[in-house]
């Protein structure tokens, strides 16, 4: 086992390699000047302009993940753990960003907030998104209320879904398989299959871009004490319309659907079950843009449908629907002042039924059919870019719910950039707060409910620094305090009878995380970061106080790419509900460290690409979650195909 002082020193190895960054590399993407980041100020701003540290993956880090899903890509980034993503398949997923939970990190795809009413705490599950429709990720941490509304509390992951070629047609194939076994199975048999196609292209004003995606992933049991299998079966769809009306009016259109079937075991007994999780998604879109002279006015409008069904001992089924639209007119002041005023709105409504135990019918209705509430929020943003280094990030908005009436929130983000010969070191710190609305399910259940709640708080406060070496690499360490209240619990309020409340505890967690991403030559390229957290022992299930990622891209040729991947979790606590005592009781989890291999070489007039990955090479034993099963050593195999 590495011990915490080993991962120290890594790191402190990773960092000295600086001073040996003596070449240019040309695929070192973070490191270029003109690298362009929205996420923190909803304009194409420059890298060093930005006042925040935001991590972005791009499409050709994207390529070099190819085979792993959506969290498994992004749970290799600075101060992110997403619990679940190494273990069966259909596992549930637990986002945990400077120690938040599920409800206090928003998903944006395209620039639109995707939400779950069904959801006890309205988060949305990237299960449901399939890699192969993703061209980019940004990932803003901290509180971001004040641009983005609810739930944006610990951190802003902005999905950018691809879009359509230049050409006439393009056609894209990918298609991946592999084994999904345990670290106990030694077999390898082929029980991974992902495959993906998409069609695309521009013909004259029109555009157009149709994927479909498909993926079944059987083999791993979802408990560790399994005998059976537990399969995991999505399918997703994907539609894109866009014209061009004229030099100042465009418009794009967007429909899809993503479904998948999760065979699931008994999580009291830690028993094999034969439960199910089904889950429908459909969602439709639009959004129209308007420019004029140093500015636009855009629209960004989605409906979202979510049907999920659990087939077991205790069997329900939730149907949700959401409306949001985002109106905002951007204007920026000869490229001083960067200026969004903007209105958005919402409305989220659930269904839900039980099915009693032998019955196939829906009975009884548990919460009616008017559950719904609306949120309307004015905010307003303001950049402002000095010619002498200073640059200041502020914003403000009112949020108007309802059910509990007003809440406002704002922004302070100041940074200072000094330009060298080298390149730039620029300091910054952030005052922000954010709100998260009570769900549906927490207002409105019948037993648990409760109508009186009020949104919970959050404050993080940042100071850090980004020095970047020219062509040779940029390093940052930010220091956050993230601080709660008017925290929803799941309270007791005597005789075993618990509702949802507002608690009068306070919550802070803070740490430090940093990033060094460093050329050590023209092909080798080494991309490291760590994550120290400290939370409340209250807050602390499951959240590894030091994670660490460590990679080394290297380019063999223009056709050959390896990459060698580490990543190291700390100890944590789990819990689990003794059925003895009645009671939940908190286990100790030991830290663990995992390798993945991958390569990919071009072949076909580099048309086509094959690659291979192969994850948790050493096939360590670890626990992720108490009592279920993770992935031992698994090899993926594939190809992907453009014409």
């Amino acid at each position: 086992m590495i011990t915490k002082t080993t991962v120290f020193a890594m790191l402190a190895i990773g960092i000295s390699t600086l001073s040996l960054a003596q070449q240019q590399s040309d695929s070192l993407k973070v490191e270029q000047l003109d690298e362009v980041v929205i996420t923190d100020s909803k304009f194409n701003l420059k890298r060093e302009n930005s006042g925040k540290v935001i991590t972005k993956i791009t499409l050709q880090d994207l390529e070099n993940f190819q085979g792993k899903s959506v969290a498994d890509i992004i749970n290799n980034t600075v101060g992110i753990e997403i619990n679940g993503s190494r273990s069966n398949a259909g596992q549930n997923l637990n986002y945990f960003v400077r120690g938040g939970r599920n409800r206090q990190v928003l998903i944006l795809i395209d620039g639109i907030a995707v939400t779950d009413a069904s959801q006890i705490a309205n988060d949305y599950d990237l299960r449901l998104l399939n890699a192969d429709q993703v061209e980019s990720i940004e990932i803003l941490k901290g509180a971001s209320s004040t641009l983005y509304g609810t739930g944006a509390a610990s951190a802003v992951i902005n999905i950018k879904l691809k879009k359509a070629s230049k050409d006439a047609v393009a056609l894209n194939l990918r298609s991946t398989l592999g084994t999904n076994q345990s670290q106990n199975d030694t077999n390898y048999a082929v029980e991974n299959f992902l495959n993906s196609v998409s069609v695309n292209g521009t013909l004259d004003k029109f555009t157009y871009l149709a994927t479909f995606s498909h993926q079944y992933t059987d083999g791993l049991s979802a408990v560790s004490v399994g005998q059976e299998s537990d399969a995991f079966n999505t399918h997703n769809g994907y539609l894109k319309l866009g014209y061009q009306f004229s030099e100042h009016f465009k418009l794009n259109t967007y429909a899809s659907f993503d479904k998948f079937k999760a065979e699931f075991d008994d999580g009291f007994d830690f028993a094999d079950a034969d439960n199910l999780s089904i889950t429908n998604q459909y969602r439709i879109g639009i959004s129209p843009e308007l420019t004029y002279n140093n500015g636009s006015i855009n629209l960004n409008a989605a409906y979202n449908n979510v049907e999920r069904e659990i087939q077991s001992s205790f069997p329900t089924q939730f149907k949700a629907e959401s409306f949001i639209g985002d109106v905002f007119n951007r204007y920026n002041f000869s490229d001083t002042f960067y200026t969004v005023l903007g209105v958005n709105a919402q409305q989220n409504e659930i269904e839900s039924f039980s099915i009693p135990f032998g019955e196939t019918d829906f009975v009884q209705d548990i919460i009616a059919d008017d559950a719904s509430f609306t949120i309307i929020d004015p905010y307003a943003n303001v950049v402002y870019i000095s010619d002498f280094g200073l640059n200041v990030n502020a914003g403000l908005r009112l949020n108007n719910h309802s059910e509990y009436g007003n809440h406002l929130v704002y922004s302070l983000n100041p940074s200072f950039k000094k330009k060298f010969k080298f390149g730039y070191i620029k300091g910054l710190a952030s005052y922000n707060t954010a709100f998260i609305a009570p769900s549906l399910y927490q207002l409105f259940e019948p037993t648990f409910g409760n109508i009186n709640l009020k949104p919970e708080e959050n404050r993080t406060i940042e100071v850090g620094a980004e020095v970047h070496i020219k062509d040779k690499a940029t390093v940052s360490l930010v220091y956050f305090n993230r601080f709660e209240e008017q925290f929803v619990d799941f309270v007791d309020q005597g005789n075993f009878m618990f509702q949802y409340a507002n608690t009068d505890e306070d919550f802070t967690a803070r740490g430090v995380e940093l990033v060094a991403d460093v050329s050590l030559t023209k092909k080798l390229k080494l991309m490291l970061n760590g994550t120290y957290t400290n939370v409340e022992e209250s807050l602390n299930l499951r959240i590894p106080e030091i994670k660490v990622n460590a990679g080394l891209n290297y380019q063999l040729n223009d056709k050959t790419f390896m990459s060698l991947n580490y990543q190291f979790n700390d100890d944590r606590n789990d819990s689990f509900f003794n059925n003895t005592s009645f009671m939940s009781e908190t286990v100790a989890l030991k830290s663990y460290s995992l390798v993945d291999f991958y390569i990919s070489h071009k072949v076909v007039n580099n048309q086509m690409t094959i690659f291979m990955n192969i994850t948790n090479v050493l096939n360590e034993d670890y626990e992720e979650l108490l009592g279920y099963s993770t992935k031992g050593r698994n090899v993926n195999v594939g190809f992907n195909l453009s014409l």
